[in-house]
């Protein structure tokens, strides 16, 4: 019995007991948030997975995304990445690899951690087609469906899939052009297999028996936005838009048979249109759990993507979204290595925080650490940084004469000097 029916039947299951009690709230919130679908909790029939609720009223989710690509396949990098983004703190996995042998690198991933892990089966169908008929046009409809449930067999707990991508999204496509081209390997994948083919995708056409593989292994529907912007001046355009109407039109139908649902968001818009898109897809949607990609606020600074990411993404969590996607260092130009993966966690982190601050008026860290840097509190301090090991090598590096202060501003320290001398005690 998917947790949908179980809300409906008025149920608390486990699930939802240990999510109320990680989010400070009680279970019937959690029980009603499932039932009407503004709270999901990806589960699996399969695999044992630590219970993360996503959505209205909860703490904002931060996914790391991992996986080979067609030019470096190392799976034991992908494991450590993998690990790496649980200890740093990461709330959800996706496996997105593109090269090497899909079933093996998935299932070693998803041993490898207790995280809910999420994919997206259409990558792996379109390659599997260009290896055994030369091109992704040439993919069979049964291949996608089947590759599908065999990813949900291993334990997939979410799956983005790209089901907003019809001929009426693509033809508004083509009529308005892009700045940016299509981003989306799934976006791309599908619109040129349905423009060569002259056929509907088959995600929206047999949405129904989508469905029916979804509600048999438990598996959260995610939404996918392949028509998302890659460039800001292609945000909020006919096409995502289109899609967007789509996706919750058929999120709507998702959650009535059974099946937890997320609407995902755009990837590259500026900063005075996120406030919009959140409203928007809230709105359409019916409150479902929105997964914000980023998202990416300039395309100027390659290099130092992540820190363009957080600000994006502090913002959308402040407007509402409740589940944002890392951006490492390297996107835009490689694979992520095992430190980027280690950086874009702790800025999708910080960036979540913020935005928690003011859509869940979530402030209490914030208030410990100003106090326990009145009083030079340091064990305190990096118990409630956001990366206690990295804080504390930094000031361990550069070592100040007087413990109680740093080296910033050493003999002149002016908390010391207030301490010393005031009683500003709150």
């Amino acid at each position: 019995m998917s947790l949908i029916i179980e809300a409906r039947n008025g149920i608390i299951t486990d699930e939802m007991k240990k999510v109320a009690e990680i989010e400070g709230v009680e279970p019937e919130f959690v029980r009603r948030g499932i039932e009407n679908g503004r709270i999901v909790i990806p589960v699996s029939p399969y695999r044992y997975t630590k219970p993360c609720g996503i959505g209205k009223g909860l703490r904002t989710k931060v996914n790391a995304s991992i996986g080979t690509s067609s030019d470096i396949v190392d799976i034991d990098m992908e494991i450590e990445k993998a690990r790496i983004a649980e200890a740093t703190g990461a709330d959800t996995l996706m496996e997105l690899s593109t090269g090497g042998d899909f079933f093996d690198i998935r299932k070693k991933v998803i041993d490898s951690t207790t995280l809910s892990v999420g994919s997206v089966p259409l990558y792996q169908a379109f390659i599997e087609a260009i290896r055994k008929y030369g091109s992704v046009v040439d993919m069979k409809e049964d291949d996608l469906f089947k590759i599908t449930a065999e990813q949900a067999k291993l334990g997939t707990n979410f799956m983005a899939i790209h089901t907003g991508i019809n001929l009426f999204t693509v033809e508004r496509l083509k009529k308005q052009g892009r700045f940016g081209g299509l981003c989306s390997r799934g976006g791309a994948f599908m619109t040129a297999w349905m423009l060569h083919n002259g056929k509907e995708n088959p995600l929206y056409s047999e949405f129904d028996y989508l469905l029916e593989i979804m509600k048999e292994h438990e598996v959260t529907l995610s939404m996918g936005n392949g028509m998302r912007a890659g460039a800001i001046h292609d945000s909020t355009d006919r096409a995502q838009i289109q899609e967007l109407i789509i996706n919750s039109e058929l999120s709507d139908i998702s959650h009535e048979a059974g099946v937890q649902t997320i609407v995902e968001g755009p990837g590259h818009i500026p900063v005075d249109e996120i406030e919009a898109n959140v409203i928007l897809m809230k709105r359409l949607s019916g409150e479902k759990p929105f997964y914000m990609l980023g998202p990416l606020v300039t395309d100027i600074a390659p290099g130092f993507d992540h820190i363009v990411a957080a600000i994006g993404a502090s913002l959308s969590s402040a407007y509402g979204a409740d589940f944002i996607c890392y951006v490492t260092p390297a996107e835009h130009l490689a694979l992520p290595n095992l430190e980027d993966v280690r950086q874009g966690v702790v800025t999708a982190r910080i960036a979540a925080h913020i935005g928690d601050m003011v859509k869940n008026k979530d402030r209490q860290q914030d208030l410990d650490m100003g106090r326990a840097r009145r009083d030079l509190q340091w064990e305190k301090m990096y118990e409630l940084a956001i990366d206690p090991k990295y804080a504390r090598s930094v000031r361990d590096s550069r070592s100040p004469n007087d413990e109680e202060a740093c080296t910033m501003c050493g003999n002149y320290c002016a908390l010391k000097i207030v301490k010393q001398n005031f009683n500003f005690e709150r």
